[in-house]
């Protein structure tokens, strides 16, 4: 038996042990890490700091889409199917998508927790810890749940803090050159359309037992789907919002928590209920979630600001007009 299997196997004996008094503790810390910690980006862009908002989002987005390229490469059955011993943890395994190689509750944890703490590492050290502690947490909560292996969350900790590193240095060369953030854009739409060709025409394995396919490869597809439309509405808004809209955080509007917080809210319904209602219904799986995904992306970075700037612009006028003798 591999060593990383008796190692799932051993913290599955400790679960029994402790009685799974744990179990929905790190199965709440590695929810969060998918469920909610992915509309912070929006929050910070929409209503604290646009620049790191931007950053935030960008890093998440681009980490989301290496781990399911590298999902869909390597195509590393999940530890239960390697072991019929294995037994994940309450409905970790329900949660547990696509391919098992890398991680990608670590990947968004470390993209989304890492950025935060190089943020905040100068002015809130404390916080900057508390990000860093949380990424190790959400890490060995995959393997405590059962749903990963060691390496898988290995690998995913070090992909996301390499997209952030390079991120980051690449913002930093390229300074405020406009002409450079379009070649950019272009570059990545280029990557978009060399990795559907990628995925959709590559091999994968096709294991049967008793007759019934194993894996398939198509399910497996999902995710990184979701992430290349994320990605391509990103690079289109963000294109628009650099021509044409340039956002600025209206700092101390009376209506800017209410309008991030419903910004939230609309971002969450459309992910969780209508992205996959209206167009997974009628384009199918892989391009349904591809074009949803798209359109979340521009509700985030372009229409949603352009939204909060007119409200909070209508209110400074009314203000200034009340104020007038």
């Amino acid at each position: 038996m591999d060593i990383d299997i008796q190692y799932l196997l051993f913290l599955q004996q400790l679960r029994m042990m402790l009685g799974g008094h744990l179990d929905e503790i790190f199965n709440g810390i590695s929810k969060f890490a998918t469920d909610f910690l992915p509309f912070l980006p929006y929050i910070i862009y929409w209503g604290v700091h646009r620049k790191w908002g931007y950053r935030l989002i960008s890093i998440y987005i681009i980490g989301c889409v290496v781990n399911g390229l590298i999902k869909l490469t390597v195509c590393a059955y999940r530890p239960w199917i390697r072991s019929n011993l294995v037994k994940p943890a309450g409905d970790s395994r329900a949660a547990a998508t696509g391919y098992s190689f890398p991680s990608g509750h670590s990947t968004e944890a470390t993209a989304i927790y890492g950025t935060t703490a190089v943020w905040q590492r100068s002015t809130r050290r404390g916080l900057s810890v508390f990000c860093v502690i949380m990424i190790f947490l959400t890490g060995f909560s995959r393997n405590f749940l059962g749903v990963h292996t060691p390496q898988d969350v290995f690998v995913g900790i070090v992909s996301a803090s390499l997209v952030i590193f390079l991120v980051l240095w690449v913002e930093q060369k390229i300074g405020n050159n406009a002409k450079a953030y379009d070649w950019l854009t272009l570059t990545g739409i280029l990557a978009v359309i060399i990795s559907v060709i990628y995925i959709t025409t590559k091999s994968y394995p096709l294991d049967y037992v008793d007759g019934k396919l194993l894996v398939d490869p198509l399910v497996m597809m999902n995710d990184t789907f979701k992430s290349l439309g994320c990605f391509t509405g990103f690079l289109i808004a963000s294109w628009l919002e650099r021509r044409r809209w340039h956002y600025e955080v209206p700092v101390g509007a009376a209506n800017l928590p209410l309008m991030t917080g419903l910004g939230v809210l609309i971002l969450m319904a459309w992910r969780n209920i209508f992205s996959a209602a209206i167009f997974v219904h009628f384009f199918g799986r892989n391009l349904g979630h591809f074009i949803g995904w798209v359109i979340f992306s521009l509700i985030g970075i372009l229409l949603w600001p352009i939204l909060i700037t007119k409200v909070c612009r209508e209110e400074k006028n009314k203000k200034r007009l009340n104020a007038q003798p």
